[in-house]
């Protein structure tokens, strides 16, 4: 028996316009930016530790996997989003493939992950702070407070100054990134790159692979921080001009800045230092730049853009998280008043409510790695549900109008399937309980869709619009 969307909510001629968001205020060129703002905190630290896993080829084999696994996901979410191009995203593409079950667990995926990050990155944040000397502050909860007021009141002025704000924010962290490399190049030798002691117990272990191969499947998650949030450009597709277009050039776009800030940041912080000093650094470009321990020019240049990439991520997670929540809001899978819009067209409650939630998780606990892998977790599985969608809508509907087409069709997403499955059963092998804690929020969320949401879905909005819209087509094809 098929699930039906109830119009009790769309009695009111203006249910959908006091949810809309400001149509137009993106092109091609600030998307790319929020793309890249999503990950380039992950370029600056992070992703080092995955060098304590799998050593440098360990965590540079993962990394071209992770890569791969990205690249065919956006070719793949390039084509969902110019078919659908709504505020849902990934719960969107997901509903109209795989049903509203199916849309609700990968919406939710994905707003664990960006729910979680935020919380992560502000802890990290108040460690930069703190290590700069910034005006006398510690890390903790006043400077925590104080960058989710600055940055949600950031968004709630208007999507448009948003955006502009974390383009230019992104600018300087990655002309930062290219300022390292150059900088590190001089000290840069091959000898550093595999001078992690071998554990010889480990099987085919070498130089190279000191963990042995187990190393390269424990070291995914940490080869995922290159390009983690990437997936979140579809998520602006109501705010955005000519999206069909625009969504799939931003996304091809942000692909390409971030592998190669990834390879010029993976070599240049391990040659120029050596793998096994920077494998557990807080600031590995920082620790990169100062082998005697003493700081430079370069290196204090390097420290504040630092905070400014953490700021960019910070800055761009808050509005893909708002954005998701409020899809899944305007359509009944959440409760429907976190999806009211303001004046200036921002959805207010949809911004406060996940900022609170992150605000008190890194006040309660201030454990940014923990929350990162629960990220990563549900990151992952709204990345296999994503490349599912892909496969699924290529099979059953053929003849769906598609504006752009991903390269190599079914392939290229199933490639993404297997690799993002892989990562999630990676995620068991870094940290156990964190996957554990994302389990369980899944399953309440689940418990909620299950006993009540799915009962009082909406039918006007967007995502389901259209998905009843294909079940029509499809029972007229039967009669």
């Amino acid at each position: 028996m098929s699930l039906k969307a109830t119009d009790t909510a769309d009695a009111a001629d203006d249910y959908l316009e006091r949810r809309t968001l400001r149509r137009g205020s993106a092109g091609w060129v600030l998307l790319t930016g929020l793309g890249v703002a999503y990950v380039v905190s992950g370029d600056f630290s992070g992703w080092n530790l995955g060098l304590a896993e799998g050593g440098f080829g360990g965590l540079a084999i993962a990394t071209v996997l992770m890569g791969t696994m990205y690249a065919c996901m956006v070719f793949a979410l390039a084509e969902l989003s110019a078919i659908l191009p709504t505020a849902g995203g990934g719960y969107g593409f997901a509903r109209r493939a795989l049903g509203p079950w199916g849309g609700f667990l990968t919406g939710t995926a994905i707003l664990i992950e960006y729910v979680l990050a935020p919380a992560a990155i502000v802890i990290f944040i108040g460690d930069y702070v703190e290590s700069l000397g910034l005006f006398g502050l510690e890390s903790g909860w006043p400077v925590y407070l104080a960058c989710f007021a600055i940055f949600i009141g950031i968004h709630l002025w208007g999507v448009g100054e948003a955006l502009i704000a974390s383009f230019v924010v992104t600018g300087i962290a990655v002309l930062a990134l290219i300022v390292f490399a150059l900088g590190a190049l001089p000290d840069f030798s091959v000898s550093g790159l595999d001078d992690i002691p071998v554990d010889t117990t480990a099987f085919g272990a070498s130089s190279w692979l000191p963990m042995g191969l187990l190393g390269i499947w424990a070291a995914f998650p940490f080869g995922m921080w290159f390009f983690l949030g990437v997936e979140g450009v579809p998520l602006a597709a109501e705010e955005t001009r000519d999206p069909a277009r625009t969504l799939p050039k931003a996304i091809r776009w942000s692909m390409a800045v971030l592998v190669v800030l990834a390879v010029i940041t993976f070599f240049a912080a391990a040659g120029a230092r050596g793998s096994n000093a920077i494998q557990a650094a807080g600031n590995p470009l920082v620790e990169a730049l100062q082998p005697n321990g003493e700081a430079t020019a370069l290196s204090r240049f390097v420290n504040y853009a630092g905070l400014a990439g953490l700021v960019a991520s910070f800055f761009s997670l808050i509005y893909a998280g708002s954005r998701q929540l409020f899809a899944l809001s305007r359509a009944g899978y959440l409760p429907r008043v976190l999806s009211l819009t303001s004046g200036r067209k921002a959805p207010y409650l949809g911004l406060l409510v996940p900022g609170t939630i992150g605000f008190a998780l890194a006040a309660a606990t201030g454990d940014g790695g923990r929350m990162l892998n629960i990220a990563v977790f549900g990151a992952t599985i709204s990345y296999a549900l994503m490349s599912l969608s892909h496969i699924v809508l290529r099979r059953r509907e053929p003849g769906l109008e598609r504006p752009y087409r991903t390269p190599g069709g079914v392939l290229t997403s199933s490639v993404a399937l297997v690799l993002a499955c892989s990562a999630l059963v990676a995620t068991f092998l870094v940290d156990v309980t964190a996957a554990f804690i994302a389990l369980g929020v899944y399953a309440v969320a689940a418990a909620y869709f299950g006993f009540y949401s799915r009962k009082h879905l909406v039918a006007k909005a967007p995502e389901e619009e259209f998905a009843a819209l294909a079940a029509a087509e499809a029972e007229l094809a039967r009669d």
